[in-house]
C-alpha cells in the first residue's frame, strides 16, 4: 500500500478507497473494503440474509429471531415482535399511528443540530413514546442477551440504526444523520459496559500485542519518518504535536463511538495544525500519514485496537465510510497497519540497524541528544538544589539573629520600663513631700493665727465696764 519516496510514507486517494469501487473509503480492518460490502463478502455463499430490518409496518428487528429456528413460522416471529413494541400482537390502528407520526416528525424537525439534551427531552415526551419505548426494549433485550458473539451483536445494533432510521425517512439526508448520532450516543452508551472489549474476541490479547509493538519502537525519530519536525529549534518540551497525542489519548475515556471519532478528528487536525507551524509548505496527506504515525507511537494509546473495533462495530456507517471522519479514521487505520509491519526498509535502516535498535544496543543521534539534554538538566537541578540549601541555611541564621535582636530589645524594653517606674516613684515621693511641707505651713499659720485670737476678746469687757 505504500511505496518508498522521497518524503516518508507515501499513500494515493485511491488506495484509501474501497477495493469494490463503491466510492466509500476502505479500511485495513476489512481488508480494504468499505463497512457495507465487508458486510456482503461476509455472509457465507448461497446463505441469504436473516430478514432483521424493519418490516413494511415498521417493525423493528428483536433477538427473537436470531434465537428462533428457520423452520419456525413467519407469523409467530412477527407477532412476538408486536408484542415487543406494541404491547399486544394487533398493530395499532393506521389513523392513530399516521396521526402520532405527523406529531413525533413535527417535534423532531425543530431539533438544534448537537443537541442531546433536546433530543432526549423529545424522546421522553408523551408524542414519542413509542419511540423511547423502542429504545427502551432494544437495550432490555440486548442486555439480556449481551453473552451472543460480538459479530451478531453489531448486526443487531447496526439493524437497529436502520430500522431507527426508516421511522424519518421523509427527512432530509443531513437531519436524519443528526437524528442518528443521538440515538447511536444513547444506545452506546448504555451498552458500553457489555460489549466493548467482549469476552467472545480476542480484543485484549491483541491490545496487548499492540502496545508491546509500540513500546519497542519508542525508538524511532521524527527523522526516520521524514516528519517536518523541527528538532533544532524546537526543545523536547514544546513538542507541536503534543496537543494531537493528548487528543488521541483521550479516546478510550469515551463511550460512544461518535465521542470517540470525535477524539481521532480532533487529533488530525491538531496535526495539521502542526505542521502548518512546523513547515513553511502547506500540509499535505503523505505528511499528515507519518505524522499520525508518529503521533501513535509517541502516545500509545491505551487500548487502541479495541477502540477501533467497537467504532467499526458499533459506530454509524456513514461517519466511517464517508467525510472528513471517515478519512481520519481510514488513515489511523493505515498508521496502525504500517506499525504493525513496519521493519528497517520503510524507515531506510538496513536489518543489522533495525535489529540493533530493537535490541538496545543501538540509540539514533536524536535519542543521544535528548540524553545530552536530560544529563545537562539533571546537573542544573543539582545546582539549584546546592543554592536552595544554601538558602535555606542563610534562612535559618537570618532567623537566629532576628530572634537574639528581638531578646535584646525586649530586655532593653524591660531595663527601661524599670527605670521609668524607679523615676515615677521618686517623682510621686516627691509630691508627696512637697504636700506634707504645704500642709504643715498651714496648720503653722493657723495656729498663730488662732493664738492671737484671745486677747483680742479680753480687752472688750475691760473697755466696756470703764
Amino acid at each position: 500500500m505504500w511505496t518508498e519516496k522521497q518524503r516518508g510514507l507515501r499513500v494515493s486517494q485511491e488506495e484509501l478507497l474501497c477495493k469494490n469501487a463503491c466510492g466509500y473509503y476502505g479500511n485495513p480492518a476489512w481488508k480494504g473494503f468499505c463497512s457495507k460490502c465487508w458486510r456482503e463478502r461476509s455472509r457465507p455463499p448461497g446463505s441469504q440474509r436473516q430478514d432483521t430490518r424493519p418490516s413494511s409496518d415498521g417493525v423493528p428487528p428483536t433477538f427473537s429471531k436470531f434465537e428462533e429456528k428457520k423452520n419456525i413460522e413467519k407469523g409467530r416471529r412477527i407477532n412476538t415482535v408486536r408484542r415487543l413494541f406494541w404491547g399486544s400482537s394487533s398493530p395499532p390502528k393506521a389513523q392513530e399511528t399516521s396521526e402520532s407520526h405527523a406529531k413525533i416528525l413535527k417535534a423532531y424537525e425543530s431539533l438544534e443540530p448537537g443537541d442531546f439534551t433536546g433530543f432526549l427531552k423529545i424522546l421522553r415526551s408523551p408524542s414519542s413514546q413509542r419511540l423511547q419505548s423502542r429504545c427502551t426494549a432494544f437495550l432490555n433485550t440486548m442486555e439480556a442477551y449481551h453473552d451472543l458473539p460480538i459479530q451478531k451483536q453489531s448486526d443487531l445494533v447496526q439493524d437497529f440504526y436502520q430500522s431507527f432510521a426508516e421511522y424519518f425517512r421523509s427527512f432530509p439526508e443531513a437531519q436524519v444523520t443528526q437524528i442518528m448520532e443521538h440515538v447511536e450516543k444513547l444506545i452506546m452508551t448504555r451498552l458500553h459496559k457489555w460489549v466493548f472489549c467482549h469476552d467472545s474476541c480476542d480484543d485484549e490479547q491483541k491490545d496487548l500485542a499492540l502496545q508491546r509493538r509500540i513500546r519497542s519502537l519508542n525508538w524511532v525519530t521524527p527523522q526516520m519518518l521524514s516528519v517536518p519536525f523541527p528538532d533544532e529549534k524546537t526543545p523536547v518540551s514544546g513538542d507541536p504535536f503534543l496537543p494531537a497525542i493528548t487528543a488521541i489519548i483521550e479516546m478510550d475515556a469515551k463511550r460512544a463511538p461518535q465521542d470517540k471519532l470525535a477524539c481521532v478528528s480532533k487529533c488530525s487536525q491538531h496535526i495539521f495544525e502542526a505542521l502548518s507551524t512546523s513547515n513553511n509548505e502547506p500540509a499535505n496527506a503523505d505528511d499528515f500519514l507519518t505524522s499520525l504515525v508518529y503521533v501513535v507511537l509517541k502516545a500509545n494509546p491505551p487500548r487502541l485496537h479495541s477502540n477501533m473495533q467497537y467504532m467499526i462495530r458499533f459506530g454509524l456507517p456513514h461517519s466511517l465510510m464517508a467525510g472528513e471522519s471517515g478519512y481520519y479514521f481510514t488513515n489511523l487505520s493505515c498508521a496502525v497497519a504500517f506499525i504493525e509491519k513496519l521493519d528497517g526498509a520503510a524507515l531506510n535502516l538496513s536489518a543489522e540497524e533495525f535489529d540493533g535498535y530493537m535490541r538496545g544496543q543501538r540509540a539514533p543521534s536524536a535519542l543521544t541528544k535528548r540524553q545530552q539534554l536530560a544529563g545537562n538538566t539533571q546537573k542544573l537541578l543539582e545546582e539549584l538544589q546546592g543554592r536552595q540549601q544554601r538558602l535555606h541555611q542563610d534562612v535559618d541564621a537570618l532567623n537566629t539573629q532576628l530572634q537574639k535582636w528581638v531578646q535584646v530589645v525586649n530586655s532593653q524594653l524591660d531595663e527601661a520600663t524599670s527605670q521609668f517606674d524607679k523615676v515615677q516613684k521618686a517623682i510621686t515621693a516627691q509630691a508627696e513631700a512637697s504636700q506634707v511641707v504645704s500642709s504643715s505651713a498651714q496648720e503653722g499659720s493657723q495656729l498663730r493665727v488662732d493664738q492671737q485670737q484671745p486677747n483680742g476678746d479680753s480687752e472688750a469687757p475691760e473697755e466696756t465696764l470703764c
